[in-house]
């Protein structure tokens, strides 16, 4: 029997060695960046500990928690809302959160963590039911912003910053979707009608203000074809006219010469007689008052030549 105490004793003592080597050494922490250690003694909180080496005491001090102080993402699971015209789609997210005070984060909730996810789930399904379907894939940002809102006053007595509250996606039913996809499709359908529209009534203005310049430009033309013309004939009458004053002057001035008179009325003569030889053609006509050749010649106010008399 003494030796079953002894060897009792002895086991006692190993253990109670090894208890207080493992206290001694759980007294010493090496706590890493961006890490806080939560200490209590005797029960009662006593410091954080930061980045570095410490020691405690051992018996006395505990460390109770440890807070990560890096930013974290939690998923939101996906939870099924109702919009404000009564159309149910589900929704899931993320949110971005960091803790910004460890006391407060072991302190001030159980688990800030099912907090912050029970805590966006329903401010999410609040705001959701206040918007129509439609608007609920436009204002993402106003969701997501109105969470983060919500999350930060929750957070200030958490100890926790929500920095972002990003939703993953947003799913109507199977027939609502249905719905909406063929009113895209009408819409597009409808975008390219009238774009189509408005293609072919560009195309009809501009044929029509190409018609209208080519008229233009061939009226312009004609018009200064005719002025052209027109001035053509002008300096042609004025030519003609000028020509013959010349030439009116010049019978004048050679019938003031000495036997231009004679002349004159010789040309006209042989100018009578070859014209009533062209008219006749093969035939010779003459006329019935061909002896009186004097009196019309006297009546252009010219002498008929004089035949020459014999020396």
């Amino acid at each position: 029997m003494g030796e079953i105490f002894e060897w009792a004793a002895r086991v006692i003592l190993i253990v109670t060695i090894l208890y207080l080597l493992y206290r001694f050494f759980q007294a010493i922490r090496l706590v890493s960046t961006q890490t806080a250690h939560i200490v209590e003694r005797l029960g009662k909180y006593q410091r954080t500990l930061d980045a570095g080496f410490h020691a405690l005491i051992p018996f006395i001090d505990r460390v109770t928690a440890v807070q990560d102080l890096r930013e974290e993402a939690l998923d939101v699971p996906p939870q099924e809302c109702f919009t404000r015209d009564e159309v149910q789609v589900t929704v899931d997210g993320v949110i971005y959160m960091q803790v910004t005070d460890p006391v407060k984060a072991s302190y001030g909730i159980t688990d800030y963590r099912d907090a912050a996810v029970q805590l966006a789930k329903t401010t999410t399904r609040s705001v959701i039911g206040t918007l129509d379907l439609d608007r609920t894939f436009e204002e993402r940002d106003v969701i997501s912003a109105q969470v983060v809102s919500v999350l930060d006053a929750a957070g200030a007595l958490w100890g926790i910053r929500v920095h972002r509250y990003e939703i993953k996606s947003l799913t109507p039913p199977e027939t609502v979707k249905n719905a909406m996809e063929k009113q895209v499709n009408a819409e597009r359908e409808r975008r390219a009608i009238l774009a189509s529209s408005e293609g072919d009534k560009q195309a009809q203005i501009n044929r029509s203000e190409g018609e209208k310049a080519e008229l233009i430009n061939r009226s312009e033309g004609e018009k200064q074809r005719r002025i052209n013309e027109a001035e053509g004939q002008a300096s042609e009458i004025l030519a003609i006219a000028a020509a013959t004053a010349e030439s009116i002057d010049k019978i004048a001035s050679v019938l003031n010469r000495p036997g231009g008179s004679a002349a004159l009325s010789l040309q006209l003569s042989e100018k009578y007689i070859n014209t009533i030889g062209e008219l006749g053609g093969s035939r010779v006509i003459l006329p019935a008052n061909l002896m009186q050749f004097d009196g019309w010649v006297q009546n252009l106010g010219l002498e008929p030549p004089k035949a020459p008399q014999p020396d």
